[in-house]
């Protein structure tokens, strides 16, 4: 035991000044292109989830309880900075040991949600197994699951069952976060051979049984995931290098996402499939990561960004602040798309005082300007400088104008673009009060209340509402 917790503290230690450099190396870009669905029901389901506008991502597992990076350090990719504390097997025997000491025994997936929920969120998105394979619910197809340890008695061991229930109690829509690459698994890191890479490690020219094992493994656990758990509004499929056409090994490293995708719309009729950065019909969705595109998108794009610098859970990670993250979602509704903020519970399964402490601030704000944000859709101008515009569906503007963080609320904002009909009020939203404003030389000046400045010294974003001229 006291070897373990040694192993365990030595390895928090020398992960963490690596954890940037992980993060900064591996992240998902964006397709160039666009298809659009053509089922009826995917599109409503698509139309639904362009209204909601700001959702949570959770990654938990076993890396929560080792306090590190997400799996990837179990590869030796050229960009992993994995310390020489121990040798490669020892890190691998070490980080699968971890599922015999995952005991989240204050798994609280209500706190989670109603932290969520009052931070405005609308969807949330839960990783049910992350590329180490490791499962958060109750599968078939291996032991290598949250049900098979310490957990296991414990009335939620079903972490994901509870945590889909728990969400949908608070009227959000329901994502399934599942990679497709599993390195548990023999069938796709095959202990024969080492583990050099993200990819399949054995010759697929040479096993192709092997490989067809592992594609049947992938589509009974999506099939178990879309049939077994209530409603599911998204299937998130990351690890975008496994994908149908790609070469890797003297054979195609494809799992047939078209056969698994039929299969979990008949479970789940009008699901949402978003097959990460790979362009076709089954990314319904596009997602950018950590970043934010440089111009407005007009098909459907998600920012997936964490709320610290790592998405799951590190000791002492940098948290980004509650106006920040309004900044980012501003920006991000105005060009099109919509902001998925990470969230890493901690090994026990509560959240950091942190997290909840932001995401109460980000709801504040979202309680008096989310008229500006949820259900709207992009105008042909979507910024003038710090002003970002949208549009709600009955036809009104919103500007909205982020203040830079630390500065007091200005006296007068100003913007060119989007003007205000002639004759007609601006409002506050925040206040619900009308403002004066001007034009002049096509720029618009609105004032802010005297009264209202003083009650709201240090303001992320304001709000107006009003009808443009075009």
């Amino acid at each position: 035991m006291f070897k373990n917790l040694l192993l365990s503290a030595i390895l928090m230690l020398v992960s963490i000044p690596s954890l940037v450099s992980a993060q900064e190396n591996n992240l998902h870009g964006m397709s160039s292109e666009y298809d659009w669905p053509k089922d009826p029901k995917v599109l409503s389901k698509l139309n639904e989830w362009q209204n909601l506008k700001f959702g949570m991502i959770i990654h938990w597992g076993l890396y929560a309880q080792a306090g590190i990076v997400e799996s990837w350090e179990l590869t030796s990719e050229d960009w992993i900075n994995r310390k020489d504390s121990m040798s490669y097997c020892e890190y691998k025997e070490w980080y699968w040991g971890l599922s015999k000491e995952f005991n989240p025994v204050n798994f609280a997936p209500d706190q989670w949600a109603q932290a969520a929920k009052a931070a405005g969120m609308k969807y949330v998105v839960f990783t049910t197994k992350h590329h180490d394979g490791f499962n958060m619910f109750d599968t078939k197809e291996t032991d290598f699951k949250i049900t098979n340890g310490p957990f296991a008695n414990h009335p939620k061991a079903n972490v994901a069952k509870y945590v889909f229930e728990a969400f949908r109690n608070q009227d959000m829509m329901i994502g399934a976060y599942y990679s497709k690459p599993d390195w548990h698994s023999q069938y796709f890191w095959w202990d024969k051979y080492g583990s050099w890479d993200r990819n399949v490690n054995y010759n697929l020219g040479e096993h192709p049984d092997r490989w067809n094992k592992y594609k049947a493994f992938t589509y009974n656990q999506i099939n178990e995931l879309t049939s077994d758990y209530g409603n599911i509004d998204i299937l998130w499929l990351d690890g975008g290098w496994v994908r149908e056409g790609r070469k890797v090994r003297n054979g195609e490293q494809s799992i047939d996402i078209p056969k698994i995708a039929a299969r979990a719309r008949e479970n789940q009729p009008g699901l949402l499939v978003v097959d990460r950065t790979v362009h076709g019909p089954y990314e319904n969705y596009q997602t950018p990561e950590r970043s934010i595109p440089d111009r407005q998108i007009n098909n459907p794009w998600e920012s997936c960004i964490p709320l610290a610098n790592n998405w799951g859970y590190v000791p002492n990670d940098k948290l980004k602040s509650s106006t920040k993250i309004i900044h980012s979602l501003v920006e991000i509704v105005a060009k099109g798309g919509s902001l998925l903020l990470g969230i890493g519970p901690k090994p026990d399964g509560t959240l950091r005082d942190g997290d909840l402490k932001r995401m109460g601030e980000i709801g504040i704000w979202l309680d008096s300007n989310g008229k500006a944000i949820y259900n709207t859709r992009i105008t042909p101008e979507y910024n003038d400088g710090n002003v970002f515009f949208t549009k709600g569906q009955a036809g009104e503007t919103f500007a909205i104008a982020i203040i830079t963080e630390g500065e007091d609320t200005p006296a007068t904002i100003s913007w060119k673009g989007n003007l205000p009909k002639k004759g007609s009020s601006v409002k506050l939203l925040s206040s619900g009060k009308k403002v004066k404003w001007t034009e002049k030389n096509g720029e618009v000046t609105v004032t802010i209340p005297k009264s209202f400045i003083s009650k709201n010294a240090k303001y992320p974003a304001l709000a107006f509402e009003y009808n443009a001229k075009n």
